[in-house]
Formats: C-alpha cells, structure tokens, sequence
C-alpha cells in the first residue's frame, strides 16, 4: 500500500507539471509563423522564426541548469523538499509567462520561460525518489508509469491549451499555475516529512560543486551522455519543430497541432502501461531497436506528405515509450552507486542540451527548410542506434569472456 502511493504521488506529479511545460508548443508556432505583426514576433525585426527557436530554447536552458543541481541537491537536503520549493516556483513562472503574453513582451517572457524551466529540473527528483523506494522489476514498471503520466501531461496541456485559449491567450498559463500549486498540495499530503537535513555545506556548494555533470568525469558515464545526447537531440529536433512543419505542410493551427500531440501523447501514455515488462532483449540491444524507431519515425515526417507525416508523428511515440522506459531503469542498475538524484539528473539535463542544440540549429535550418531540422533528427537518432547496438555487442563479449575465465 505505501510503495503505491508513492508511485500514484509521484505520477500524479508529473502529469500536473509537465502540463504547464507542454502548453507553448501548440500556441507559439502559430503566433510567430503566422504573419501577423505583434509584441513578440517583431521583437528588434529579427526573423520571427529565429525568434520562435530562442523562444522555444530558453525554457530547455533552464531545465538544463535545474536537472543538472536539483537531483543532486535532493540526494543531499531531501526528496520533498525540493519537489514543494520547485513547484510552488514553476507555478509563479508561468504566472509571470502569462503576464508576459499580456503585455506582449518578448524579453520578459524569455525571463518566465528560463525561470520556469530552471525548477522544472524536478523531473530528475521524482525518478531518484522511485529509484530510492523500490527495487527490481518493481521500479522498472514504476518509472515506466511515470513517464507515461509526463506523457500523459504532454497530452492534457496541448488539450487545454486548445480548449481554453478561445477565453484568451494567457488562460492556459494561468490554469498551468493552478495545477502545479494542486501538485505541490498532492506532494505534500503523500510524502512523509523528512528528517532535518545533516548537511554541513550550503546548497550553492552542492549546486556549484556536486551537479550531475560531475558524472561525466567517468568513462563509461561520458559514453552514455554522448550516445543518448544524440537520440535526444533528433527527438527534441522533431518535438520541437514537428509542430512547424504542421503549420506550413498542412496549414494547422493551434488547435490542430494540439490534437496531433495530444493523439500522439496518448500513444505514448498507453505504450507506457506495458513497457515497463520484463523483456528477453538485452536492455542496450533493446534500445537501439528503439533508436532505430524513432530515427524511422522522424525521417518519415521529414520526407512525407501531410498524410504520412501526421501517422508517422503519432507512431512515433511507440518506440520514443520503449526508450524511455528501458534506460532510465538500466542506468539505476548499473550507475545507482553514484547517486540515484545525480543519475537521473544527467539523463534530464543531456535531453535538456539537446533542446538547446535543437533550438538554435533548428531555428537556423528552418530559415532553408524545415523539413532539414526533421532529416538532421533522424540520422542522428539512427547514429545513438547503432552505438547502442555496438555497446550491448561489446558488453555481451566482455560477459562471455569473464563466464569463459
């Protein structure tokens, strides 16, 4: 009874955070690539699409910093702890992101987007606090289940922003405000308080001194990173521009591109009910099968019409539901000693650079072609594949030969 309402905490969660993230993506293309002269999209006559890139960055630059200290500082001052601050901060974010939409202020929303992204790092400390609590195949289906209420929150917010944002722009911001403070309510009330912290040093040394990338001082940590830096950097190309290509291929608006995310949110989600099973598949050879999905699915959009594309779009969350839920897992087996806040936290920040890198690169090639960001997307994620696929190879030899010994 305790470890499930741990899990349905911990999910419930994430579905109210990534809400409020998941709200941008179906509400800028549009404001941007639509022609229409405003606050934002004229902001120093830059070209609006280099302005939706930085737009669409910023949020990610602040994930970077927030995954990479928030899951080491949880290792170090508490799990609840940082998952309340972190809340009640995002919700004051999006807050001031709608206030920002109001006054159409470009700079000040790139301020409420970084701001809000920097505690949204939190995602890192929800998977260390099931990666803490539960053990074997138990924990596999647990974060298997909490990606699929991230998903699930990749779904509702595109949905909401869809149904309410006739009532006004900056509605959906405020609603995304109110559902991360009902988070921090549904924290508060499951998770035991915690034991005064024993820390001897301050959070900002934590913070300067024990982030994730820390991690990266280890050979085999540094090949993980670089592997999974190139499958998400084609996944992010592909979430953040998909719905740019949408716009221009098949003349979408918000509300369109609000329901292909959420159809394609809500194969994910339910992919995710059953990835989390045991499989015969090695985990490594089992994500570079995965890898090869995505870079399958990616490279179809880039190269379809309207029709294929869409399908590939909603196809994608198949195998991108089998990734997710095979490495988070494998990474706590086999890196768990290093500190399950510090792990998870650079899983999170490596898909945070790999936002960034996307935006600004993206940004760039859709001033050629769009379709260019979706084809760079795919071959990066066939190049993780086959370095998956070769990792597994060398490390079921290195097992052969410690078994022959």
């Amino acid at each position: 009874m305790q470890h499930a309402l741990l899990i349905a905490a911990a999910c419930l969660m994430a579905l109210l955070s990534t809400v409020g993230a998941a709200l941008p993506y179906p509400i800028l293309p549009p404001l941007f690539a639509s022609g229409v002269a405003n606050g934002l999209n004229t902001f120093l006559d830059l070209p609006p699409k280099l302005l939706l890139g930085v737009a669409l960055a910023i949020n990610p630059l602040g994930l970077l910093i927030g995954s990479a200290v928030l899951g080491p500082l949880s290792d170090r001052f508490g799990r609840r702890r940082l998952l309340l601050l972190a809340s009640f901060g995002a919700a004051a974010g999006h807050a001031l992101s709608a206030f920002a939409l109001m006054i159409e202020s470009y700079p000040l929303f790139l301020f409420a987007r970084f701001a809000t992204g920097l505690l949204e790092g939190r995602s890192a400390v929800a998977r260390a606090l099931l990666a803490d609590k539960l053990s074997g195949s138990l924990r596999q289906r647990a974060l298997s289940w909490l990606n699929g209420a991230f998903y699930m929150g990749w779904l509702v917010g595109p949905l909401m922003a869809a149904a309410t944002i006739g009532f006004g722009l900056t509605v959906p911001f405020w609603i995304a405000a109110g559902a991360l403070l009902l988070s921090a309510a549904l924290v508060a009330a499951a998770l035991p308080r915690e034991a005064a912290s024993t820390a001897t040093t301050s959070w900002w040394h934590v913070a300067r001194n024990e982030h994730s990338l820390n991690l990266l001082r280890h050979e085999e940590l540094r090949r993980l990173f670089i592997v999974h830096l190139a499958l998400t950097c084609g996944v992010t190309g592909f979430y953040e521009f998909y719905p740019l290509w949408l716009v221009e291929v098949a003349a979408y608006d918000a509300q369109g591109i609000a329901l292909i995310t959420a159809v394609m949110c809500a194969v994910m989600t339910l992919v995710s009910l059953f990835a989390g099973r045991p499989s015969a598949l090695a985990p490594l050879r089992l994500a570079s099968v995965n890898a090869l999905g995505v870079a399958i699915a990616v490279g179809t959009v880039a190269a379809g019409d309207a029709r294929v594309g869409m399908a590939a779009i909603v196809l994608f969350g198949v195998p991108m539901s089998y990734y997710n839920a095979v490495v988070p897992h494998w990474c706590t087996e086999r890196y768990g000693g290093y500190g399950q806040g510090a792990v998870m936290g650079l899983l999170s920040t490596t898909f945070c650079l790999a936002n960034i890198l996307m935006a600004i690169a993206g940004s760039l090639l859709a001033l050629v072609d769009t379709r260019l960001v979706l084809a760079l997307g795919a071959v990066l994620a066939a190049w993780a594949s086959w370095r998956l696929q070769g990792w597994h190879l060398e490390l079921a030899g290195d097992g052969m030969k410690g078994s022959g010994s």
